[in-house]
């Protein structure tokens, strides 16, 4: 379990104004960079948050109530869970800026199920992996190769998704109507309860992060 837990840099300490994709009522999107080598002011989290880390790296963090400090390294993309946390004081002891995308969850589960037979992570392993779960979220890595389709399936929860390349994909709804849009890398992609089959149409490998939200 220990490994999903993070304690990340706070918005308020970005070096550089957030990039802000969603804010409502019940959720917060956003990109923010925190400069390297520059210690941050105690502060804590009341909620928890996904979050997917846009470079390598590696934060050092410590806490006010005397723990001691630890040290957290992350690839390139890598996303992981961050629950709840008290104060503590933030570094990126890496050389590069931290780039990370923050979703964070205002308010309690509702304690939604996905009982759907048509659940991509049932019908399609090759196309979506599970990297992680827990009352709040459920959080899948998707990865297309080129001309690769994948069949028809269902999302029964609201979701959003972040690319994580460029992409073309068709998708195609269970009346038959097909749509294609662009998507660079970067893009961020609310989206409700589906039916649809997708394919990818160029030449590339496209991937992205699906947060569900139960």
């Amino acid at each position: 379990m220990r490994l999903f837990l993070i304690f990340a840099a706070a918005t308020g300490l970005a070096q550089t104004p957030p990039k802000i994709f969603i804010d409502r009522d019940d959720l917060r999107v956003l990109e923010v960079t925190v400069q390297p080598h520059v210690k941050q002011k105690m502060h804590d989290h009341k909620i928890g948050r996904v979050m997917i880390y846009r470079v390598a790296g590696a934060e050092k963090f410590e806490y006010a109530d005397g723990r001691k400090p630890m040290t957290l390294k992350f690839r390139q993309n890598e996303v992981k869970w961050s629950p709840p946390e008290t104060m503590h004081a933030p570094e990126v002891v890496s050389n590069n800026p931290l780039d990370v995308v923050e979703i964070e969850l205002k308010k309690p589960p509702t304690g939604q199920k996905i009982t759907t037979a048509m659940d991509p992570l049932k019908l399609d392993r090759k196309h979506y992996k599970l990297e992680f779960e827990n009352d709040q979220v459920r959080v899948v890595r998707v990865r297309f190769g080129p001309k690769e389709s994948i069949q028809m399936h269902e999302h029964q929860l609201g979701r959003v998704v972040f690319y994580l390349t460029d992409a073309e994909i068709r998708v195609t709804d269970a009346e038959g109507k097909a749509t294609l849009t662009p998507r660079k890398a970067g893009d961020l992609v609310p989206g409700g309860p589906a039916k649809h089959r997708e394919e990818n149409t160029t030449d590339k490998v496209v991937e992205a992060i699906m947060t569900e939200f139960k």
